[in-house]
């Protein structure tokens, strides 16, 4: 195949695994429920009485589902992409495929296809769900075939960045965060820029016309309008509206997956395993040395005692190594000196520790977050982009309370609630990332064998993941401090959200923990925390919009929303606590998204305090109940000892 021997194996097996068909069905049946939640919500709360009525709920559920799906694709391809590249390189399983005879593109196109598959064929199981929102009307196939190809590219785009991103950063939090951030910096830039951030007119071409071509989320809704259409079927005609967006993404498909094919063996081993490999090497040399000293060492004692000690060929060749370097310096492994300038050097420094002797703190995992480059030399740029955009949110507040000297609290949450997102799922990747890195290095196993109390370990972990992410919790305070300043928060309301974010931050920091103890696999376990934070800030985000959008009573939209609770409940449960049931956890589970319902109720009603009362009690709650087994329970999860 023209992807190459790694994704033929990876459709192969694909369908072998029991998992493939359950999350199959899972999706499909949390899009056919959210179908019947939106149209119990809208049957409760109006009257149906002509088929225009059947049309204009059709056309409002697609103008829902087409982003809604949209979001989900961005965000599980360039995370699914990124750590199944990242999982290659920790298990040092990648410079095995380097030294196969792949060539570069059937290596980079042939992972990140296999990495894509699970995405587009849920895509595909969402086509025959769209199809039926057309028969209600106001919804035409073409409609669909262009939302599903503006889907389809921007996974493939989505995909690539988050491939090349691994193929070049050293360790999984790098590659994880540097995908989040750089899908985000694109989106917002398009976003800001098709609301006037460059004027107008751009090179004489209309900048909203260029956002539609560059953003994925506004070519949806551009692919969702209804297009007129002039009598049979034109090609033309159907991907008129998205043409412009398809030429663009596939472009940079191939930009990216080009670059990323010629760079692949350049960056590939990374510097740190290169570093390491010379160190292995320069260890091999002192014992090489240390050997033939105390061979010339024997040699002398047993020349004294007159006996004859038997040539070995092992030492010809050793001492011939050494003659050879002796007589040419500039080929030894050393450098320029001797082989017995080198040998005395060597001898000296045997028993010497390398470098500057550094101390240990009481507790080893946290000095390790703290003081060491756990997750690449490089996780400062993470950070610094990260306050590019903090900045930017700050500047949007800024000018917006000078347009409005009382803005709305949808004003508000537009430039703070995606930095906050972000910020929460950044917490998460480093929280769950410290895991899997341990894990994948092999460390895991020996930090097992070693006296470090599961205190010392679970602490440590969460000691330093916020540390590496203080500014990612810093920021969102500072902003909502700033917001308080400005005059439009109470000094109450103030303390309730920054108490509520403490409880958030600390709530996804858990999650990511939790997750690392239970997976074995790094893709499983990257995927699994950051989709249940995620999926948590979608399910909000969706349950506000049809509530919104079919406004009525909410004792009216609690039934139909139950069955949304109890699947989301399901989920939680099985995401949280099938590896290891534990009736705190299934109690958690199922009491989140009931608080998380009745905050958004009262967040619409204007009542903040029990916005707070609610989130604080679930998600604190549900913290402790996987903080308390990760503890007591360490030994028994981690294998350390057998349950009796």
């Amino acid at each position: 195949m023209f992807i190459g021997p790694v994704f033929t194996r990876e459709v192969t097996i694909a369908p072998r695994r029991e998992k493939t068909f359950i999350a199959r069905a899972v999706y499909g049946g949390l899009l056919l429920l959210l179908i019947s939640t939106v149209w119990l919500v809208m049957t409760g709360t109006q009257i149906i009485t002509d088929t225009g009525d059947f049309a204009r709920f059709g056309a409002a559920l697609f103008s829902l589902l087409a982003p809604l799906q949209l979001v989900i694709m961005l965000f599980f391809s360039g995370l699914l992409a990124a750590s199944g590249v990242a999982q290659e390189k920790d298990r040092r399983t990648l410079l095995l495929l380097l030294l196969t005879n792949l060539s570069n593109r059937e290596l980079v196109l042939g992972k990140l296809m296999a990495c894509l598959l699970e995405v587009l064929i849920y895509l595909v199981v969402s086509i025959p769900l769209f199809m039926l929102t057309s028969l209600l009307g106001g919804v035409s196939w073409q409609q669909i075939v262009r939302v599903t190809l503006v889907t389809l590219f921007a996974i493939l785009v989505c995909g690539s960045v988050g491939s090349c991103v691994a193929l070049k950063r050293e360790k999984t939090f790098q590659a994880i965060s540097t995908t989040v951030l750089l899908l985000v910096i694109w989106l917002g830039f398009w976003q800001g820029v098709g609301y006037g951030l460059l004027g107008q007119e751009w090179f004489g071409i209309s900048t909203s016309l260029l956002a539609d071509a560059s953003s994925p989320w506004r070519a949806v809704f551009v692919a969702s309008r209804p297009v007129l259409e002039s009598g049979g079927f034109s090609l033309v005609a159907l991907l008129t509206p998205i043409l412009s967006y398809l030429a663009v993404f596939a472009v940079l498909t191939v930009l990216v997956n080009g670059y990323a094919i010629l760079m692949v063996r350049l960056w590939n081993p990374s510097r740190e395993v290169r570093k390491t490999t010379a160190l292995e090497e320069d260890t091999w040399r002192k014992e090489a040395v240390e050997a033939r000293l105390a061979r010339e060492a024997q040699e002398r004692q047993s020349a004294q005692q007159g006996h004859a000690i038997a040539s070995n060929p092992y030492d010809r060749l050793e001492d011939n190594l050494f003659a050879q370097e002796a007589e040419h310096p500039d080929l030894a492994h050393t450098g320029a000196e001797s082989a017995a300038d080198t040998r005395y050097k060597m001898d000296a420094s045997l028993s010497a520790a390398p470098g500057k002797v550094r101390t240990v703190w009481d507790n080893p995992i946290i000095w390790r977050e703290i003081c060491t480059q756990a997750y690449g030399r490089r996780a400062w740029l993470v950070r610094i982009v990260y306050l590019l955009l903090a900045a930017a949110a700050a500047l949007a507040l800024h000018l917006l309370f000078q347009e409005n000297a009382a803005p709305t609290l949808r004003q508000l949450a537009g430039p703070f609630v995606p930095l906050l997102l972000l910020s929460l799922l950044l917490v998460n990747a480093q929280a769950v990332t410290s895991l899997t890195s341990e894990r994948d290095g092999g460390t895991f196993t020996l930090l097992l064998v070693s006296d470090i109390s599961p205190k010392e370990f679970v602490y440590g972990k969460l000691g330093g993941t916020f540390y590496n992410m203080k500014e990612m919790v810093l920021f969102p305070i500072l902003l909502s401090l700033y917001v308080a300043w400005l005059g439009a928060m109470t000094p109450l309301t103030t303390f309730f959200l920054i108490a509520g974010l403490l409880i958030l931050y600390f709530f996804v920091a858990m999650v990511g923990i939790h997750i690392g103890m239970q997976y074995d696999n790094t893709r499983s376990a990257v995927a699994t925390s950051l989709g249940i934070i995620f999926f948590l800030f979608v399910g909000i985000a969706t349950c506000m919009w049809i509530m919104v959008a079919f406004s009525g009573s909410f004792e009216a939209q609690l039934q139909p929303f139950l069955a949304f609770m109890i699947g989301g409940g399901v989920g939680l449960y099985v995401s949280l606590g099938a590896r290891n049931p534990s009736s705190a956890i299934a109690l958690a589970s199922f009491m989140c998204p009931l608080a998380t319902f009745y905050a958004i109720t009262s967040l619409l009603l204007g009542q903040s305090h029990w916005v707070f009362f609610s989130i604080a009690g679930a998600y604190l709650f549900t913290s402790i109940a996987m903080l308390i087994p990760a503890i007591d329970e360490f030994d028994v999860a981690t294998g350390r000892t057998t349950a009796d």
